[in-house]
């Protein structure tokens, strides 16, 4: 089967994934994948129902933002996503939804930090909240700004370790080794941010667990020692 068809087709169902989990209302969100060696990436098209979707609708495009192949308009948040990978080298895919309580955090303006183990196992550390949009860079190239926005606030931190982002009063994004994984990462997400803001309600002085502890879970999965799972 060719390369890009294969790459439409994981993108086509990543993106059909997002309303089969409930991370999205309507046309909300979005879902790309790239293929690093011929330097393309497939995205959804812009306004297209999930359920309406098809392979010969997805968009390919190169890195630069020109379409390559396809009849419909690209997401709106392509910039954001094309940001992304140029930056983020070892990425294969990017998710942008609305999920409620991602969204949430985002609108508070607050991080969402570790408070238990399920949430280390799978980030590093607070999932950041960027600062908020200035007026240029809303009334400027906002979904440029967007990708910017987020690539500064990972200038400190390992986009590997923590992928994912909450982009202050938007919502959130996530990223993977393709585009299913960057689904999946937004599936931990939103898990990991209902979690916080009810444990918060259960106890208001609730305290970031112990930096040794999210170390131990983060790292018997994912480190170089990892032992969690099947040997392979």
């Amino acid at each position: 089967m060719p390369i890009l068809y294969t790459l439409k087709s994981e993108v086509l169902e990543a993106n059909k994934s997002l309303e089969k989990f409930g991370l999205v209302n309507f046309t909300w969100g979005n879902v790309s994948g790239i293929d690093r060696d011929e330097g393309i990436i497939v995205i959804k098209p812009s306004g297209i129902p999930y359920s309406e979707l098809k392979v010969d609708q997805m968009v390919v495009m190169d890195l630069e933002g020109n379409v390559i192949e396809g009849d419909y308009k690209p997401s709106s948040d392509t910039p954001s996503h094309l940001a992304l990978y140029r930056e983020f080298k070892n990425i294969g895919g990017v998710c942008h939804s609305h999920s409620l309580w991602a969204t949430s955090f985002a609108q508070a303006k607050r991080g969402i930090p570790v408070l238990g183990t399920t949430h280390s196992d799978h980030f590093r550390g607070e999932v950041p909240c960027s600062r908020p949009f200035r007026d240029e860079e809303i009334t400027g190239d906002y979904e440029e700004n967007t990708g910017r926005l987020i690539l500064e606030t990972f200038a400190d931190r390992d986009e590997n370790d923590i992928p994912a982002v909450l982009v202050a009063a938007h919502g959130p994004f996530t990223w993977g080794k393709d585009a299913m994984d960057a689904v999946q990462n937004a599936r931990v997400l939103e898990f990991v941010a209902e979690a916080a803001y009810r444990t918060t309600l259960l106890n208001r002085d609730v305290k970031q667990i112990n930096p040794l502890l999210i170390e131990k879970h983060f790292l018997r999965k994912h480190g170089k020692d990892a032992y969690y799972g099947q040997v392979k």
